[in-house]
Parts: structure tokens; sequence; C-alpha cells
């Protein structure tokens, strides 16, 4: 699966690509991915922001996308850009769940955490990106 360019010019410092099984142990991987790339890239004050964001674009991956799905993470200095491509039909939008209601919040969550976010058409799917500044 090729995933479409990012929104963003500058090319990355650094970058991280996985294929990732659409199944719940999926997303544990992609957390660790994260963790490990960011930690060696310095970037230790991101981690928990990121390790959110991606979790809640993989697992929604797993649920809505197919059968695979894609992550890309990359630094570009002053932000890191991270992008879960997935096969699956349809648009992603946040949700204005009930208080009693058990799942729905996770793109509020990515919308709370990142300083952008948005969903990129592609060949064969869709992209969910995102965007976050980096601690001077």
């Amino acid at each position: 699966m090729a995933l479409p360019p990012g929104p963003l010019s500058a090319p990355p410092l650094h970058t991280v690509e996985c294929l990732l099984p659409s199944v719940p142990a999926g997303v544990a991987k992609a957390r660790s991915l994260i963790r490990t790339e960011l930690t060696r890239w310095g970037r230790v004050r991101e981690i928990d922001g990121c390790l959110l964001i991606v979790s809640e674009l993989a697992t929604n991956a797993v649920r809505y996308g197919g059968s695979a799905y894609a992550l890309r993470l990359e630094d570009r200095g002053d932000r890191l850009y991270g992008e879960v491509f997935d096969p699956g039909d349809g648009e992603p939008c946040p949700r204005s769940p009930d208080v009693e209601a058990l799942s729905g919040r996770g793109l509020q969550i990515v919308a709370a955490l990142a300083d952008e976010w948005g969903v990129t058409a592609a060949e064969g799917g869709k992209a969910v990106w995102f965007s976050v500044r980096c601690a001077a």
C-alpha cells in the first residue's frame, strides 16, 4: 500500500513506515513502534500525545478499514507528521456519543491532541493524518 504524500512541504529528518495487520495486536505494535522511534529521535516530550493519537487511528483502521493498514510517522523538525492509511470505504468523522457510551470518542481525542488532522482520499482507500508541533 502506497501512502499519499503529506500535506507539509518540509522534507522529513526521520521517517518510519510499517504495514500492520488489521487485528488488535497490530495496535499494540503501532504504539511500540511510535514509542521506540520517538525515543530514538529525541522526541520524548511528544511520545504520550502521539501514542494516544496513533492508538485511536489504528483502532479505527482495525475496526473499519479492512485487512491491513499502513502507519507512517515523520519528524519534520518543528513538527511530527503521521498517517494511518487503510483500504476501507467512507470518511471518518467525529461523533458525539452519549455520556454512557463505551466508544465513539477517538476522533475527539485526535482533535484535542493534534495541532492539525484530516482525511485524505487515496487510491484504494484513505489516509487519516495528523500534525503535532514539537517542543522547543
